[in-house]
């Protein structure tokens, strides 16, 4: 819309025009005027789009120039103002070293996405322009980002990195063994994905099965409405590469950081609490039914379970039953092959849900703790603040307290109930969570063998 607007390609064209300059330079200045305008006005809102115009500039000039903002040629630290999802996926994972950006906070999804890649991301460093090019250490230990290091301080981090690589092997002696507590009770421990190419590191992780396929960034990774056959492809490898190990699908939630153009969801003065996720599918039934199908279909190749975010109510779960039984009789009638008893469950991120929660699990196959919106939700804190990042306590009376109660309650209707939130993988909350009953921890690949390993020592 930014794009289209008559002020800003008028403004545009009349520098090319009267001054003679290529498209870039216009675009480019006409980015920089639109910018101090935006970032002079009183409203904050309007102050907060000055940085919309500026990324949307220097994307339009990427476009002009024929390169791709995207594109690494060596292996990089990427350093930013702040990484969108959507710009974070298209980066080259093979020469990606680290993530370091002025803004956000350690859980929002730029940062969740470096974890289930294994990278370090630093938050709330300040990027200077002029760094450009140089040797630097990213340290996401500490938060620290040291440019040019000098000898002495590249030998102490090369022995870091080898004590690192020391841990992983000695880590890695657990792959094949089961994830049991030395009171002998099994914990499904699986691993989150956001796409296909995620599955290598899966499997060379030793997860036992995948508890979130995050299927929107099919979407985001798009430029349209990925098709029903697009979709299918990639859960259907899902589904054969873990040959017979539990998928569990998230339908797409879009909304709130995660955006995709084509969706047209326009802007929301609270979108964390807006339109978002089910309620997106609920009212577009068309985009949830080729979702549907093309997970239904692909669970004939595997064991696929289907899960569904951000509910709130019983009468959403029977909105989602219908439609799905609508889907399931368009199949038999097409003779298209697929489970019929596909387990389908319920994510937990809602404080409405923990209260009702004894009310949903009469009418869900599983549920799934995301402990990262309901910590948002819980303690009223924007998970994507970093002014905010100090009391932001993942260990929460409160959300501890929510986390008991949705476990009781699963194990009262005879269901199981997991956690695919980062929480699962806070080793010093593993004990905790086997003593609520939680049956599944669903962690960044990065994570199973270290959650392996705490759960084999907890009692």
């Amino acid at each position: 819309m930014m794009l289209e607007d008559g002020d800003f390609n008028e403004a545009v064209r009349d520098k090319i025009i009267n001054q003679q300059v290529n498209a870039e330079y216009a675009a480019a200045k006409t980015g920089d005027d639109f910018f101090e305008i935006f970032d002079n006005m009183e409203d904050e809102y309007f102050k907060a789009r000055a940085a919309d115009i500026k990324d949307i500039a220097d994307r339009l000039i990427s476009c002009l120039e024929g390169s791709s903002a995207a594109e690494l040629k060596e292996p990089s630290i990427i350093a930013a103002k702040e990484l969108a999802p959507s710009e974070t996926i298209q980066l080259d994972r093979e020469k990606l070293l680290a993530f370091v950006t002025e803004l956000g906070s350690s859980n929002s999804h730029t940062a969740i996405l470096a974890k289930s890649m294994n990278l370090p991301a630093i938050i709330g460093i300040k990027v200077d322009k002029s760094q450009s090019g140089k040797l630097a250490i990213a340290d996401g230990n500490s938060g620290r980002l040291i440019i040019d290091p000098d000898a002495a301080t590249l030998e102490k981090y090369r022995e870091i990195q080898k004590s690192e690589a020391e841990k992983q092997s000695l880590l890695k002696s657990l792959k094949g063994k089961p994830t049991v507590t030395k009171m002998g009770k099994k914990i499904m421990l699986y691993a989150n994905i956001g796409k296909p190419s995620d599955l290598g590191a899966v499997l060379e992780n030793d997860a036992e099965g995948i508890g979130l396929f995050r299927s929107e960034f099919l979407y985001l990774g798009a430029k349209d409405f990925p098709s029903e056959e697009e979709q299918f492809t990639a859960y259907k490898k899902a589904a054969e590469t873990m040959a017979g190990k539990k998928v569990i699908i998230r339908t797409l939630d879009l909304g709130a950081d995660k955006q995709a153009d084509y969706f047209n969801l326009g802007k929301e003065e609270n979108p964390a609490m807006g339109y978002r996720a089910i309620r997106i599918c609920l009212d577009s039934p068309d985009i949830f039914k080729t979702q549907l199908r093309a997970i239904f279909r692909a669970s004939a190749f595997g064991n696929v379970s289907v899960m569904y975010p951000m509910i709130i109510s019983v009468d959403e779960i029977r909105q989602i039953k219908t439609i799905a039984a609508e889907v399931m009789k368009e199949l038999k009638a097409e003779g298209i092959r697929f489970n019929e008893n596909i387990e389908q469950g319920i994510m937990i991120e809602t404080p409405a849900a923990v209260i009702i929660s004894d009310e949903l699990a009469k009418e869900t196959d599983f549920f799934s703790i995301g402990t990262n919106d309901l910590a948002q939700y819980t303690l009223a804190i924007d998970r994507q603040n970093h002014k905010l990042e100090g009391i932001n306590d993942p260990h929460h009376p409160a959300l501890l307290r929510s986390i008991k109660t949705v476990a009781e309650n699963a194990r009262k209707a005879g269901i199981w109930v997991g956690i695919c939130g980062e929480l699962a993988a806070d080793t010093s909350l593993t004990q905790t969570f086997v003593d609520y009953g939680i049956n599944e921890l669903s962690v960044s690949p990065s994570f199973v063998l270290p959650v392996r390993k705490a759960v084999r020592e907890a009692q």
